[in-house]
């Protein structure tokens, strides 16, 4: 017998479920995109909302639904395009049937992004229509031509990406300086475009780093600040210990400014990472004015670096037990009476098995006295000690240890180079690798070794110009030093590297230049 097969029509589209026999209107919104904030793109802005909402309207199997629109915003990710994610949104709650953009890069530059939600909103039956390279998502061949436009204008963003990267570079190897001047205090963008002096916030960046130089933690710093009511650069009623520590070492407020300490990971992503040498740094001085003395701020990142993260008070590491060399600390006596009073003593006074130090415990009001006379001897014999300081002044020189060091650069480099030609070599001609690979280990010993070399060299220079630091704010201030009246906690933290106290009750101070 013959077969005989009738056609029963399709009643419903395969990817709406929706009658094909029924006369209903799409549901059709645009999508209008631009990335930057200029006059030219906005006009393009307006007439990109312009065009498609006449589009659409003069459809009439069309319902107009609305434009949605992102201003000033990156397509290459989407996670921040409040109105794309708003119109998917509405899309996959079918709310829309049809999405009209002008191209794949005004949808998005990012290939992933891109056929991602064209699949979604596929699978929930709403297509995107491309107008300018006329592709529909419904069409058999849609995916393929997403595929390769998204990937073309992917490579668009990376190129544009990499010319913004170039310029930002540029603009660093001239000594051109840019801040975030909403969040920066202490500075405002002058007309040059350079960092000038906010003189009411500059007061808060001297009394931040004068605070710390007094002793104060960073922490304990950031809890006056609040406590006090004084707001953030961003308005924030709370400070961080972070935020504090960021002024602190961030060196604009010495009138310098190092360029490129982080750069831009994926351009997709925009992830940032902080520079640790991956690519050039540059380094501005006297590019603009300073609000803290170079010499201050110079003292105040060796302090930073030495001082224990966890001293919340001026005395600590200054006072020495002269019995064990235990630094002194404080302890409070009678804390739940009205007899409550802190004293000073040596932390290992009563913890040791052996017999307990003899050296006394201190109040404050003693250690203070004691300074200020310690002081005021100085000052008396200035002249004298001023001479004799000259004749000393030699051990600071650093000449010949920068000489040491630039040659040990120069033999990394080479290090390095040879490293390189090796592995460049390997790669292009056949080699016996077992050479190969002892050669490679030697090269790399060799340039090991002369790390540490070059370590331990600018290790030792730092701790000498940390030293000619002191030795020379001691000299300065002796020169101007009038005799003392009361307790100042900048001299106690800037001139004594630490006062010893004897057993028989007597102190000994020790400056930072050796006295």
């Amino acid at each position: 017998m013959k077969k005989k097969v009738t056609q029963i029509p399709a009643t419903k589209t395969k990817y709406s479920s929706k009658s094909t026999v029924q006369v209903t209107k799409r549901r059709v919104a645009g999508y209008a995109r631009v990335s930057t904030d200029s006059d030219e793109q906005f006009t393009s802005y307006e007439a990109q909302v312009d065009y498609y909402t006449n589009y659409i309207k003069q459809r009439a199997d069309w319902e107009f639904v609305s434009i949605y629109t992102d201003e000033g915003i990156s397509g290459t990710n989407t996670k921040y395009r409040e109105g794309f994610n708003h119109m998917v949104e509405d899309a996959l709650n079918k709310k829309i049937d049809l999405i009209i953009t002008k191209s794949v890069s005004r949808f998005a530059r990012n290939t992933v992004d891109s056929l991602t939600t064209v699949r979604n909103l596929k699978d929930a039956g709403v297509e995107v229509y491309f107008e300018k390279e006329n592709i529909w998502t419904f069409d058999s061949k849609g995916e393929l031509l997403i595929t390769i436009m998204s990937s073309l204008a992917q490579e668009e963003s990376r190129s544009i990406s990499e010319n913004v990267t170039w310029g930002q570079r540029k603009r660093f190897a001239d000594g051109k300086v840019t801040v975030p001047f909403a969040n920066f205090l202490g500075y405002d963008k002058g007309p040059d475009g350079n960092l000038v002096v906010n003189k009411e916030e500059a007061k808060l960046v001297k009394r931040i780093y004068h605070l710390f130089i007094e002793g104060y933690s960073p922490y304990r710093i950031a809890k006056i600040l609040t406590e006090e009511g004084i707001p953030t650069i961003q308005g924030k009623k709370k400070w961080s210990t972070s935020s504090i520590r960021s002024i602190l070492t961030n060196e604009k407020y010495k009138g310098d400014a190092l360029l490129q300490k982080s750069f831009t990971v994926n351009f997709l992503t925009k992830e940032k990472k902080i520079n640790e040498g991956e690519i050039p740094q540059y380094y501005v001085e006297k590019n603009h004015e300073a609000i803290i003395k170079p010499k201050i701020w110079d003292f105040v990142q060796d302090m930073l670096e030495n001082r224990p993260k966890y001293n919340h008070h001026i005395f600590s590491s200054k006072i020495l037990c002269g019995s064990c060399g235990t630094y002194y600390g404080p302890k409070t006596w009678h804390s739940n009476t009205k007899y409550r009073r802190t004293i000073w003593r040596c932390n290992k006074k009563y913890t040791k098995k052996e017999e307990p130090c003899k050296t006394p415990h201190l109040y404050e009001e003693n250690i203070k006295k004691a300074f200020i006379d310690s002081v005021n001897e100085l000052i008396a014999n200035k002249e004298h000690i001023l001479e004799d300081l000259k004749m000393v002044e030699d051990i600071f020189d650093t000449s010949q240890l920068q000489v040491s060091l630039e040659l040990s650069i120069d033999k990394m480099n080479a290090c390095k180079a040879k490293i390189e030609k090796l592995i460049e070599d390997n790669s292009k001609t056949s080699q016996d690798q077992i050479e190969y690979a002892k050669k490679y280990e030697k090269l790399v010993n060799a340039f090991n070794d002369e790390k540490e070399n070059y370590e331990r060299l600018a290790k030792e220079i730092s701790e000498k110009e940390s030293r000619k630091l002191k030795y020379d704010f001691f000299i300065e201030k002796l020169n101007l030093l009038e005799p003392l009246e009361e307790f100042d906690p900048l001299l106690w933290n800037l001139m004594l590297e630490k006062m010893v106290v004897h057993e028989d009750g007597s102190f000994e101070f020790k400056y930072a230049n050796g006295i």
